[in-house]
């Protein structure tokens, strides 16, 4: 039954001095009681009685006190001077030698009786247990839990105004830290235990708790030679003022920061001691395998879980408040050393991978920083049970699809840097990398279905879009680093990824032809490159030249170009080229390039197939066709350069279609023999293949070509700086000039004024 508020109150403001009152007052009942008893002993020793009598005396007065109990009110059972049979307690050491006190009889047995009584009604702090302060914090937090349920409205409301009642069970869990510091100062040397007593005594003895780097030094040499926990305590309560420290939300913390110095000193100390010290007391061991060994079963693991929870969710704040790379970095470097500790508290370590996606998905970070985050989610993958890991991977997804929305040539290689290293994490544990990546492959599915289906006019905007293109693309990466045929082949047996090469095609392949128009040409050549990439990577078939002369024999390609002074469009990071483009010579070539180049790149992944000839037959055919085309039609206005290019890789492909058939001439084996057919030509390098040289020279060609673009940006990118630099530096010194004039202009005006009072 529930306690009434006027009970709760009684026993807060009133119970303590009445159980004192009336303890004293059972003292002197007691002593009354034990005069009256020797006075009887005396008389009945000096008048004895014989047995028989002296019985039933005995057995009547025990029947009369019998009586008189059980019609005993409360107060006079506070007040009457019986006697309570004495409980058997176990020495808690060695008995003292000498005299000892004299007590009188039952007084002893008085007051362990009134404690019992006490102990179900004091606060947890006087009963002195650990057993009974855990019980009440625990009571405490499932009425905070019922609270939050059944009105969470009031319970807002405590949490905005009230914030030190909802910290009750994170203090109250805190406290007992005391306890096995003490319990560790058994084992450590007088000297130490000297100084952890005085630097606690320092800290007791800061009046308004403002941190001053006098204190952090002092926490620091604790922390580095004695490795206490009662000094870690003290610094993460320091730590979490120091993470709230711009809030706005009115909650008084135990120290406060003033000196910017002296928080960045704090900083320092908190991220790179407490893991230390948490792996003195509690060492992680690390398997082969990259599992953690951690006992979560022992006291000290308990005692120190609040501790854990509160700096946890102080770096958690932090790492969503800072913007200095050098400090984000040590932020996450501290964390990667956290995590064996946090990986029980499930909804702390989501929320964490949550802030540590966006760090490593946002562009405006370094690259350094980026890193970091990685890292604390691959060894949180690492080290994690499978539901943590699902939930990882969800959480990297949706940081890189936030993270590509807007691409440009500045930030394109922070994009694939994401997908490089997100792909990554879907290898460590396959089997759960495929139940995570089928369902976001699927939602891709319905995006191009309902696109498909749906008769508004803007509906394949959901499909258009570089989240959309960027999503297949890194999928295209995942199943091409972990769907290698040498590494299957090494290893004897299939990835568990390799199911999902099938649907990422048909999805890539169904965008591609979603809107056939001249102006997503771009962005068909990106879903071609990604379609290469799993080609190449899983020796997978995937019939892509369709798609490309189906580009050459659209009518941009053979209407006659209109000259344009446009600057030459970047595809690379284009998946749309705008009206201005269309029709225009700049168009033309660049389109010509491209074709010319994937028709290339797919044909050499079949170089040294025994199948080539047959294979780049038709796509001779058809390109020949249209080089026949266009030089007939409009002979006075003709694009000559796209005309070159795809004659080049015509004489390219039907130069390696007469080397196959020289070699092919010379083989023994029979069309069904699959392994000779697939042993053929195997020792031959692809670079050695007259198509192969061509594609080798023209990727050297084109990465001279990127990187000369790459520092003429960078130099006119430092070129810019410099002029803003510049003009603000002009700026300034115009600013100060003229407060400099309007000054002299003071003073001559103020002295004029004295010349003309003079006078």
């Amino acid at each position: 039954m529930p306690q009434s508020k006027s009970t709760k109150k009684f026993e807060k403001n009133r119970l303590k001095d009445v159980l004192k009152r009336r303890k004293d007052h059972a003292k002197v009942k007691q002593k009354q009681h034990m005069q009256a008893k020797r006075k009887e002993r005396r008389a009945r020793d000096n008048a004895p009685a014989d047995d028989a009598e002296a019985n039933t005396l005995k057995a009547k007065k025990n029947e009369a006190n019998e009586n008189s109990f059980a019609d005993m009110s409360m107060d006079q059972f506070f007040q009457g001077g019986f006697q309570v049979p004495e409980m058997k307690k176990k020495s808690a050491g060695k008995p003292k030698t000498g005299k000892r006190k004299r007590t009188q009889i039952g007084e002893d047995e008085q007051l362990d009786s009134d404690e019992s009584m006490v102990e179900a009604a004091a606060p947890a702090e006087e009963s002195g247990s650990d057993v009974d302060s855990g019980d009440d914090m625990e009571a405490h937090k499932k009425q905070l839990a019922a609270l939050a349920e059944k009105d969470p409205e009031f319970y807002k409301y405590l949490e905005e105004n009230d914030a030190e009642l909802l910290d009750f069970a994170e203090e109250a869990d805190l406290a007992e830290i005391d306890a096995l510091s003490a319990s560790e100062d058994e084992m450590t040397p007088r000297k130490k235990r000297k100084a952890d007593k005085d630097s606690k005594k320092d800290v007791e003895e800061e009046g308004d708790n403002e941190v001053t780097r006098k204190l952090v030094e002092k926490w620091r040499s604790s922390m580095e030679k004695t490795s206490s926990l009662r000094v870690m305590r003290e610094v993460v309560l320091a730590f979490r003022a120091a993470a709230h420290l711009n809030d706005d939300n009115g909650r008084a913390y135990k120290y406060s920061i003033s000196n910017p110095d002296v928080y960045h000193e704090l900083l320092v100390t908190t991220l790179e001691y407490i893991p230390k010290v948490l792996q003195h007391h509690l060492p992680v061991k690390e398997t082969a395998a990259g599992k953690v060994r951690l006992s979560t079963d022992s006291k000290k693991f308990r005692t120190l879980t609040p501790l854990l929870k509160s700096h946890t969710v102080s770096l958690h704040h932090l790492l969503e408040n800072l913007s200095d790379a050098p400090t984000l970095r040590m932020t996450l470097e501290s964390l990667l050393s956290l995590l064996p500790y946090i990986l029980s508290f499930k909804k702390v370590v989501r929320e964490v991978t949550k802030t540590v996606s966006s760090v490593w998905a946002d562009s405006s970070n370094t690259e350094v920083t980026r890193l970091s985050a990685f890292l604390v989610l691959r060894r949180l993958v690492l080290i994690s049970d499978p539901g943590i890991r699902e939930a990882v991977l969800k959480q990297t997804y949706q940081g890189l699809v936030k993270g590509a929305r807007n691409t440009t040539i500045h930030n394109i290689q922070g994009i694939n840097l994401i997908k490089n290293t997100a792909s990554e994490l879907w290898g460590l544990d396959p089997n759960v990398g495929y139940t995570t990546g089928f369902v976001f492959i699927r939602q891709l599915a319905i995006h191009l279905r309902s696109s498909i289906t749906s008769k508004m006019k803007d509906s394949y905007k959901t499909v258009y879009n570089w989240q959309y293109i960027h999503s297949l693309d890194f999928w295209s990466r995942v199943v091409s680093a972990h769907c290698e045929s040498l590494r299957e082949a090494e290893s004897g047996k299939e990835s568990p990824l390799r199911p999902l090469i099938y649907p990422i095609v048909q999805i890539t392949i169904g965008a591609m032809r979603l809107i056939p128009t001249a102006q997503y040409f771009p962005l068909r050549f990106q879903l071609v490159r990604s379609l290469l990439r799993i080609s190449a990577a899983t020796s997978t078939y995937i019939p892509l030249a369709p798609a490309l002369v189906e580009v050459l024999n659209s009518a941009e390609m053979k209407k006659p170009p209109k000259p344009s002074t446009l600057k030459a469009l970047e595809f690379s990071t284009s998946i749309r080229a705008t009206k201005a483009y269309l029709r225009t010579r700049v168009y033309q070539d660049g389109l010509s390039e491209q074709i010319s180049e994937l028709l290339s790149e797919f044909f050499v992944l079949w170089t040294k197939n025994i199948a080539f000839p047959e294979l780049v037959l038709p796509v001779i055919v058809m390109l020949k066709r249209w080089v026949k085309a266009m030089s007939k039609k409009n002979s006075g206005n003709r694009n000559t350069k796209a005309n070159s290019a795809i004659a080049l890789l015509i004489q390219k492909l039907e130069a390696n279609s007469k080397w196959i058939e020289e070699r092919r001439a010379k083989v023994d084996f029979a069309p069904n023999e699959r392994a000779s057919v697939e042993a053929f030509l195997k020792e031959v390098e692809w670079e050695k293949s007259p198509l192969g040289a061509y594609v080798a020279g023209q990727r050297k060609a084109r990465e001279q070509k990127a990187k000369i673009l790459e520092d003429a940006r960078k130099t006119e990118e430092r070129k810019k700086k410099e002029a803003r630099g510049a003009k603000v530096k002009n700026v300034t010194e115009f600013d100060a000039s003229e407060s400099e004039e309007g000054a002299v202009e003071e003073i001559d005006g103020f002295s004029s004024d004295e010349s003309e009072n003079e006078e």
